[in-house]
């Protein structure tokens, strides 16, 4: 469901990492001397003595206020970060979220970034276990609303799209996302673990363990499967770009490095350069390309904690692709725009500075280097020109922090006419956002195609998309006429006499499996409607939104309720953009089936 990944088992990193902040935070009001230390005490041990039952989030009003409370306190005391790694490593294991190992080397990972970004943030005791608990709690709004500026001139008038001329050039745009390369897979390996990744170690007695070209599960990629999709593509020149939008290492997020970061984003990046020749390849950063994973300072950070180590590499690795310009913003924020083709622009955006899972953005969540208002002066220039924009990113604008993707769904609504095309990965499925106009919330205005992975993480074939646009002609509307969806079905290729290479299909056309006259926002809005009453029709995007490989539990009732609301959410956590679909589900509910199935 709009990963928004699988049912309950061991904790998935974005998870682990997740609890791992609450345990350093709980670990650090122990860590102090002083009057404290009593109060912290107490709380602690009442959300140990919950470990076995629940975990943290059995732990009471109270002892969260105690804890939080005490926390408070020792952050002025300038604590000692490895003894509040010891303690932290304790509470993991004690809260069972994952093994020993895993827990000792996440914290070392975590513990000093996490530990700085909450001494600077402005979060106070009842705004933490607000956060945590829930508004019965306390309140918090560390989040809180705040606003861009909207140019002062007018929005044009709004020209309905129309299908380009018969014979009309039409550009193919390759597009790749979420690769998680795994230098530890190991074919024959267990594809069962309790770790957050599986797939990687000693090959086990007997036939089964991990598929060569790689398995279902909790599993990643091994590079030799990346390099057999780039190998079988047809000629680079039959596509005018690649799209590329992150996410390039594993998701052993608790033993990285940021040497193994810079490996994988040069090695990577080398396989691109090496495959598609001189096509322009135009980049996103993903959430996984820092360690720890989800770390994006903003630019006001600086020092051995800043994103420039990442930043700069980047630069580095893609300046054949990107001109000098763009490279200056990539250095000093991880976003840039770029001339795709006349009368084409492309907006590359670092949507960690969006994030939920960001703890940097516990110190100031507004408008996060300036992003959202330098994107309204790009669209403002491209406006003005009378060109076209497409955006890429990583995460989808419904995951981000409210007040970022309200922004951003204003922006969208404003600029109507000059987007021409949206497109994101991170949920590792086949899905989309819609937009609509923020008057009436009825008129669709655009879409946010939603692509999926490259990586099998979790239960899922590889895949990869190709997009057809409106090509480059004077007075394109260079708007998607349709895509194509391409999968490697491992139970095929990892089979008794299989090719080699293994062969990649197309799954299936979007116009042609839904039947769609056209790829326009009005036509996506239809066929939601459509799904409503059509179940066939809806339990065939089901098995496309998993690349082919669904789970066995079907999508019925609640959880078909609470996919199509996540189609129509192109911001997040609003209930008025699901209102219209039948049968009506409450919100909360609907955000708690979202929150159960998560990738990512």
């Amino acid at each position: 469901m709009a990963a928004r990944a699988q049912g309950p088992g061991p904790a998935p990193p974005l998870a682990l990492a997740l609890s791992l902040a609450l345990a350093l935070s709980v670990s650090l009001s122990l860590s102090s001397a002083g009057p404290p230390l009593a109060e912290a005490e107490a709380g602690a041990e009442a959300l140990l003595a919950a470990a076995p039952r629940w975990g943290w989030r059995n732990v009471s009003c109270p002892a969260c206020r105690l804890l939080f409370g005490a926390l408070d306190l020792a952050l002025q005391l300038e604590p000692n970060v490895a003894r509040v790694g010891r303690l932290a490593s304790r509470l993991c294991q004690e809260l069972r979220l994952a093994r020993p190992p895993v827990c000792r080397q996440a914290v070392q990972l975590f513990q000093r970034d996490v530990v700085s970004a909450w001494a600077r943030s402005v979060l106070r005791p009842g705004e933490a276990c607000g956060l945590l608990l829930g508004r019965g709690c306390g309140r918090w709004d560390i989040f809180g609303a705040w606003n861009v500026s909207l140019p002062a001139i007018p929005k044009p008038p709004v020209k309905p799209p129309r299908p380009p001329a018969p014979g009309s050039p039409v550009a193919r745009i390759l597009f790749l996302t979420d690769l998680h390369w795994d230098r530890r897979y190991a074919p024959g390996s267990p594809a069962a673990c309790p770790d957050p990744l599986c797939c990687r170690g000693d090959a086990g007695p007997g036939p089964g363990g991990a598929g060569f070209w790689g398995e279902y599960g909790k599993c990643d990629l091994p590079l030799h499967t990346i390099e057999a999709l780039l190998a079988q593509l047809p000629d680079p020149a039959t596509f005018a770009a690649v799209y590329w939008t992150g996410d390039i290492p594993a998701h052993d997020v608790w033993q990285q490095s940021r040497q193994d970061q810079l490996l994988a984003l040069r090695t990577v990046t080398g396989l691109l350069r090496r495959h598609l020749g001189h096509l322009p390849v135009y980049p996103a950063v993903g959430n996984h390309e820092a360690t720890p994973v989800n770390a994006f300072p903003p630019p006001y950070v600086r020092g051995n904690q800043s994103s420039a180590w990442l930043y700069d590499a980047m630069a580095q690795a893609w300046q054949d692709w990107l001109p000098p310009p763009a490279l200056q913003t990539l250095r000093a924020g991880g976003f840039y725009t770029v001339g795709v083709w006349p009368g084409l622009r492309l907006v590359s955006l670092n949507m960690n500075f969006c994030s939920q899972a960001n703890f940097w953005l516990l110190i100031n969540a507004t408008d996060p280097a300036g992003q959202l208002q330098w994107l309204l002066g790009v669209l403002a220039d491209a406006e003005r020109a009378g060109d076209k924009v497409h955006i890429i990113g990583h995460i989808p604008p419904a995951h981000c922090l409210r007040s970022w993707s309200w922004n951003y769904y204003r922006i969208v609504s404003r600029f109507e006419g000059t987007i021409a095309g949206q497109f994101f990965g991170h949920t590792h499925v086949d899905e989309f956002e819609m937009f609509y106009d923020e008057e009436t919330l009825s008129r669709p205005v655009s879409v946010a195609f939603v692509a999926p992975s490259v990586t099998t993480y979790i239960n899922l074939n590889p895949g990869y998309r190709v997009y057809e646009v409106d090509g480059a002609y004077p007075g394109s509307s260079h708007a998607v006429l349709d895509h194509e969806t391409f999968i490697l079905n491992l139970t095929e290729a990892n089979g008794p006499g299989a090719a080699a290479p293994p062969r990649w299909r197309s799954l299936y056309r979007a116009r042609d499996a839904y039947g769609l006259p056209a790829a326009f926002p009005a036509d996506w809005d239809r066929l939601i409607r459509r799904f409503q009453d059509d179940e066939p029709l809806f339990q065939r995007f089901w098995f496309h939104l998993h690349k082919g490989h669904p789970p066995r539990q079907p999508c019925l009732g609640p959880c078909k309720a609470a996919l199509l609301c996540a189609l129509r959410t192109g911001r997040s956590t609003d209930p008025q953009l699901c209102r219209p679909l039948r049968p009506p589900l409450p919100f909360p509910q609907i955000q708690e089936l979202w929150r159960q199935r998560r990738f990512c």
